[in-house]
């Protein structure tokens, strides 16, 4: 109202009666206009005015309390600058980071602001700014920062304190490993870690062994945790740019509180989370070219030299039979390239003259022979012309990767997102697979009491493999047939010209050696072309992963932490494979399509609570009280159908014939723990650890669910005594412990009998599938490890050696029964195994100045296995006096190595005949044994023939940075144990039944009359005995493998502060370079059982150009 009444007054008469204005007189009403006008034009200035006073006024506030601070950040023991050190304003989000001399400058708003100095491996150190324009400060050495910090079973370590074994892998070294799965970059980093991989196809992942293999039939592969939640997904879906850390913990006293899933070691995945200071930003990019690793044998791949060497075979042959050498030359070249039932080849490539043969006198190629044979058949013309068939599998293909991330935090709150994309084609057409990841961390201490976090990731993955299929002498594994393919037979079907022919589909036409192409009938893989399906059928596998933790710290009456952890996952993955109905084995169906749908759900739950206390300043206890239950549930469901409307629709409803295969199942596995744990710290000298977890499992009978796991261990810090004067030795710790773990990785279920549904005549039928035994239980490994760690030369050397003994007891082993009793057989817990080794690692500074960094690092394990006990049901074989009982080519006998092998000896060849020889064991009329030789295979003797122990493996490597250039290199190896070569043995072989294989250029060094030295046998047609199974193609499995390197520049800082960048590097990378075995294209990195495979996919190289810019 008062505000209305205040409108209502006269207000410009009032105003304008007493304003004198610079325009002169007082202003009467008659020039209230001009008056008017004249105010407006006062207030308007006096508003000006005001307002830049009032800009003024505060410009000179703001830079009263936007002062600039300046200064250098040093190392308080040596003076020199510490590089990139944090610079942060207490309390608030603004900070900066030093440059490469450990200079920096930032800006306060008042005096009463205080800087926090942070830098890795120093202690923080928080200084006034009141009056200062310049703040240098001294950066003390913070010997725990130092140490590396171990994360263990629900909970951290350093390095100095932890009396157990573990091996830290960090995010820098990660990052050198371009793959889907992290734990690559564990392969020659961590001493006692073997690794192997079976196949090259993309989103394949290692098999992992840590200190030895620990069971003959339970699982064997190391328990995975991330971020302290049991994780059973797909470590693919994991991005490894997420990735803070991984440890490996390999002892008792690291991992018995994981009970019964420890019993294999623990990788220990610890995601990123924002570090103290200023909000980071960093992007990462790189493109690179993959192409095939893994090297081929030394084929003949030229069709003319394939011709000769087959013809060998033949006139060999007709040798032996009678013939003389001319009549053998005229049958055997007669027959080289005619009907299989003759041997000979069915194509004949080459054109030769009217009325020549092929092959002359010599043994050689006709020199008129000209390579491609145009045949008319059926009015139409066709050339046949050789193709590499194995060049044609494999291609090379474009990786791309990008990922994302920001990070800020302050003393009281973190906060870390990210998002990656992984587009990476197979180097076989149509291979591919596309990941999508995304990821949230938060932290907050909410009271000086309370810190809660979250920390969530999703990754959505397609794959696509077309041929899954690597079964060698399978007519559907495409790298196996490629591979055991003469040079000889095209891939292709073409038209006289040489055009290749299209079908009505519009697809190119492959020669399945039907007689679709000219007629012929190919003897090898008749009406097959892997090639072909290869690239029409499809399997596809698309999805969604999510995971999730969370956790609650209370802290209370000041020693007493309360932790409630909390997570859950969710894996779904929908699976589409269609067979085409144009050529393979679904022709007459119509193809096929099957669809599946698989679902994991997870959960986890852990109750924690710590006491930690000092007492009289040098004794620290802490112990943990814990209780964790964990729960999975697995679900699936499938159907199929043929007679396909379309190949593009990969749907049921695209389809019209109901397979009749449908399907679904629901399995859950439960575990349950109690727990505790005591730690002791005396004066930071002594360490001793006790813990004790009692746990359940499902997978056994009610009556014998719980197991009991312990452990002990005890370190001495030699360094920390007072009569210690060593001033070279920064640290010698000495360390022991002694535990068990248990293992129950086995399916679930096999504690009872179970049964199948079944349609017996439209009506419900019941049928037997496994016999269960409700008295199996635990595996239990009892671990010891001792061992010395040591840094010396202020930090320049560092590493450790250690000693381990690992016995696995009540091995759980399946038993096979005959198959009358309507079932394979049954679980039981038998028998005694141990791994007994010694572990070296050593990482150290060549050179370590202002300007130049050189580091290197080795690391080696050496390890012995043995059977200790088995039960005397199974002692059914003895051989050179060890009981045990034979499968396949091993022998598992007490005293021996597990995956011995048992097969006959080979004993060389006769030299007047080239006929192999194997050693038979021959007993007198006594008893007495002798050994002579054979040439009757059927009667060679088996003996026991070394197993694939390795007897040293491990990884060196090397890094080197200066002036911005840093390079990085890093290698694995193994020495000793022996594989069987399978494709070498293969490619080996003589011509028999079935013709037209690959042959090894080994083969052209075979015995013969003139060549009567040689170590090969004869090459002859039909003569089965040329390659069979021997201690012959026992191979050393001793490698050397250049796994990965690294260049890159970083740009100087000076320059990109400049575009408002922190850092800014380039960089190539590469992986699976090459690697060097006794034979060319043998591969002892398939397997750790001895076996190899000449038809697995083709691990991939990949070459990739990257930039990395943080802001």
């Amino acid at each position: 109202m008062q505000f209305a009444r205040t409108l209502k007054r006269p207000f410009f008469s009032a105003r304008i009666r007493c304003f004198r204005t610079r325009c002169g007189a007082v202003v009467n009403v008659k020039n209230r206009i001009k008056g008017i006008i004249c105010l407006i034009k006062f207030l308007l200035m006096k508003k000006i005015l005001l307002f830049f006073v009032a800009i003024m006024m505060s410009a000179g506030l703001a830079l009263a309390q936007n002062r600039e601070i300046s200064g250098k950040i040093t190392d308080a023991s040596s003076g020199t600058g510490i590089p990139f050190a944090s610079v942060q304003v207490k309390g608030t989000m603004i900070g900066t980071s030093a440059d490469a001399e450990g200079n920096y400058s930032i800006r306060v708003k008042s005096d009463d602001d205080v800087l926090v100095f942070v830098s890795v491996g120093y202690k923080q150190v928080e200084a006034a700014t009141a009056g200062l324009k310049v703040v240098n400060v001294e950066l003390p050495v913070d010997a725990t920062a130092l140490d590396e910090t171990i994360v263990i079973a629900f909970g951290t370590a350093t390095k100095e304190s932890f009396t157990g074994s573990a091996t830290v892998v960090k995010s820098s070294d990660i990052a050198k490993v371009q793959s889907s799965d992290a734990t690559r970059a564990l392969e020659g980093v961590v001493a006692g870690v073997q690794m192997t991989t079976s196949s090259g196809a993309l989103g394949s992942s290692p098999s992992i062994r840590i200190r030895g293999t620990s069971s003959i039939t339970a699982g064997k592969s190391p328990l995975y945790v991330v971020d302290g939640v049991p994780y059973p997904g797909d470590i693919n879906n994991i991005n490894p740019a997420d990735i803070e850390s991984m440890t490996v913990l390999k002892d008792a006293a690291s991992n018995a509180l994981y009970g019964a899933r420890g019993a294999n070691g623990v990788i220990m995945i610890t995601t990123k989370k924002a570090k103290r200071g200023e909000a980071v930003v960093n992007i990462d990019a790189k493109w690179g070219v993959n192409t095939k690793a893994l090297k081929t044998y030394d084929y003949i791949t030229d069709p003319g030299q394939y011709y000769e060497t087959h013809y060998a075979a033949l006139k060999n042959y007709y040798v032996s039979r009678g013939y003389s050498a001319s009549e053998a030359h005229l049958k055997a070249a007669t027959n080289v390239a005619g009907s299989a039932t003759n041997g000979g080849l069915a194509y004949n490539v080459y054109t030769v003259p009217e009325g020549q043969l092929l092959i002359g006198s010599n043994g050689k190629l006709n020199p008129a022979a000209t390579l491609g044979r145009k045949i008319t058949y059926k009015d139409q013309e066709y050339l046949l012309y050789p193709d590499n068939w194995l060049d044609n599998v494999y291609t090379p293909s474009l990786r791309q990767e990008y990922n994302a991330s920001v990070s800020g935090s302050t003393e009281r709150a973190s906060f870390y997102a990210s998002l990656g994309v992984l587009d990476n084609k197979g180097i076989v057409e149509g291979q591919s697979m596309k990941r999508y990841t995304a990821k949230l961390r938060a932290d907050y201490q909410a009271k000086s009491w309370l810190k809660v976090g979250g920390n969530a990731s999703y990754a959505k993955y397609n794959w696509r493999n077309t041929s899954p299929n690597e079964a060698a002498g399978s007519t559907g594994s495409v790298f196996g047939m490629a591979i055991g393919m003469a040079p000889i037979y095209p891939l292709f079907i073409r038209d006289g010209n040489g055009n290749i022919l299209y079908d009505a589909q519009g697809y190119k036409r492959y020669d399945f050696g039907n007689g679709q192409n000219a007629g012929l009938t190919r003897p090898n893989a008749p009406n097959a072309n892997a090639l072909c399906t290869n690239l029409l059928d499809l399997d596809v596998n698309e999805g969604n992963a999510v995971n999730g933790t969370g956790y609650a710290e209370f802290k209370f009456l000041r020693d007493f932490t309360f932790t409630l952890n909390g997570g859950v996952g969710l894996d779904e993955t929908r699976k589409r494979s269609m067979s085409n109905p144009y050529y393979g084995q679904f022709v007459t169906n119509g193809g096929n399509i099957s669809v599946g749908h698989g679902r994991s759900l997870y959960f986890n739950f852990q109750q924690l609570l710590n006491w930690n206390r000092t007492f009289a300043g040098v004794h620290t206890v802490d112990v943990l009280l814990g209780h964790e239950y964990y729960r999975q549930h697995s679900y699936s469901l499938s159907a199929s159908k043929t007679k396909l409307f379309s190949t593009t629709n990969l749907e049921l409803n695209g389809a019209a014939v109901d397979a009749k295969k449908a399907a679904s199942s629901h399995s859950w596995y439960n575990n349950e723990g109690f727990f505790g744990r005591v730690q002791y710290d005396f004066a930071n000298r002594v360490y001793a650890s006790a813990s004790y977890r009692r746990d359940a499992s499902s997978k056994f009978h009610p009556d014998h669910r719980w197991g009991n796991f312990w452990s002990l261990g005890a370190g001495w810090l030699i360094n920390h005594e007072s009569w210690f004067n060593a001033p070279w030795v920064d640290m010698l710790k000495v360390k022991a412990s002694i535990g068990s773990q248990g293992n129950d990785n086995i399916d679930n279920y096999l504690y009872t009998d179970t049964y199948e549904v079944t349609n017996s005549d439209g009506e419900v039928g019941v049928t037997f599938v496994n016999k269960g035994n409700e008295n199996i239980t635990w595996e239990t490994n009892t671990n010891i490890n001792a061992g010395v760690d040591f840094e010396f030369f202020k930090r320049r050397l560092n590493g450790s050696v250690e000693f381990f003994y690992r016995k696995t007891s009540d091995m759980l082993f399946f038993f096979t029964v005959p198959t009358s009793l309507g079932y394979d057989g049954y679980y039981a817990n038998i028998g005694d195994m141990r791994n007994r080794g010694i572990e070296f690692s050593l990482d150290g500074y060549i050179i370590r100045s202002k300007n130049v960094v050189w580091s290197a690092n080795l690391n080696a394990t050496h390890y012995t296995n043995k059977i200790l006990r088995l039960p005397d049901e199974r002692k059914t074989v003895t051989m050179e006096g060890y009981q045990g009982y034979a499968s396949s080519t091993y022998f598992y006998g007490e005293g021996l190595p597990l995956y011995t092998r048992k097969m006959p000896k080979y004993a060389g060849i006769d030299h007047e005949t080239g006929e192999p020889m194997w050693y038979m064991d021959v007993k007198d009329k006594d008893g007495v044994v002798t050994q002579t030789t054979t040439k009757d295979y059927s009667k060679a003797t088996d003996y026991l023939a070394g197993d694939p122990t390795p007897k040293l493996y491990g990884g060196f490597g090397t890094s080197l940075s200066f002036y911005g250039v840093d390079l990085s290199v890093q290698f694995t190896y193994q020495i000793g144990g022996k594989y069987y070569d399978y494709g070498y043995a293969a490619s080996l072989n003589a011509p028999d039944s079935q013709v037209g294989g690959n042959f090894h250029k080994d083969v052209l060094k075979a015995w013969t009359p003139e060549n009567k030295n040689s170590d090969i046998p004869r090459f002859q047609y039909l003569d089965k005995n040329f390659n069979s199974t021997s201690d012959r193609f026992l191979t050393d499995a001793s490698y050397l493998n250049f796994q990965n390197a690294q260049i890159g520049y970083t740009f100087p800082e000076a320059l990109t502060r400049k575009i408002k960048i922190s850092k800014l590097r380039l960089y190539v990378a590469a992986d699976n370079i090459f690697y060097v075995s006794a034979r060319q294209g043998f591969d002892p990195r398939y397997s750790f059982t001895g076996e190899t495979s000449y038809t697995t996919n083709s691990t991939i190289r990949t070459v990739s150009g990257g930039i990395n810019i943080t802001f």
